[in-house]
């Protein structure tokens, strides 16, 4: 699936070029956005999402889409030795690297520039993977889910967090009117960037979820998968094995 939504229409810059440029123009606001805009659930979320790996004891981690390093910072809670974040946007890299180095973790975390569909590691390189928020900006979906299940270890999780879209009323109706008439206008009131939180709905709402996305993963080789909805199905944790 070649993801086609876009945060700049009309500009001929390529998907993964855009979601750079996006990224890179509201990283200094992306923290407080993202907890301001979902009332501080995704810190559970993502908690959550990391204690799923926990039965693994992984040692070697990475994180895809790291953005500020909000779930590689997380995922140490699982005790492992190393962690490496990868990110197309350098503006996001620059506040993760900052945090890290504040709380004296670079001997532990490492973050680098890499794009998700061309990733610069070895096959079956790390014990897990994980990914917050980041799928969904993917340029070519399968490209970067195969990318993520080739450089894990036999054996090895993958855990996923992602936006999902809620199924039941009135919660359904309620985050769409959130969603596409709130959240954009907020995040330009914060950030300046109105396009940004408006490809954000349009986003999730075009992107496979729950049974959909697990069909995905299990077409490109993924064993043990599940989807876990959050929330209403607000969001939900894709878990999968090699």
């Amino acid at each position: 699936i070649s993801m086609t939504v876009v945060p700049y229409k009309g500009e001929a810059l390529s998907k993964k070029e855009q979601v750079a440029k996006m990224f890179n123009s509201i990283s200094g606001r992306y923290d407080f956005l993202n907890h301001f805009l979902s009332l501080g659930i995704d810190i559970r979320w993502r908690k959550k999402a990391i204690q799923l790996l926990k039965p693994y004891s992984p040692k070697t981690i990475l994180d895809v889409a790291t953005g500020t390093a909000d779930f590689a910072i997380e995922a140490l809670s699982l005790n492992p030795t190393k962690i490496v974040g990868v990110d197309i946007s350098e503006g996001m890299l620059a506040i993760g690297r900052e945090k890290i180095n504040k709380k004296k973790l670079s001997d532990l975390i490492t973050l680098q520039l890499a794009d998700s569909t061309k990733l610069p590691f070895a096959d079956n390189a790390f014990d897990a993977i994980t990914v917050a928020f980041g799928v969904r900006n993917f340029d070519n979906l399968e490209k970067g889910l195969s990318e993520m299940l080739r450089v894990t270890k036999p054996g090895g999780s993958v855990v996923i967090l992602e936006f999902s879209k809620p199924e039941k009323a009135p919660v359904k109706q309620l985050y769409s009117f959130y969603s596409r008439k709130i959240l954009p206008l907020v995040g330009q009131l914060l950030s300046k960037q109105r396009a940004a939180y408006e490809y954000l709905p349009e986003s999730v709402e075009q992107f496979p979820h729950g049974e959909a996305f697990v069909k995905i993963m299990k077409s490109l080789g993924y064993h043990d998968t599940k989807a876990i909805p959050l929330t209403f199905g607000i969001a939900s944790i894709y878990v999968g094995r090699k």
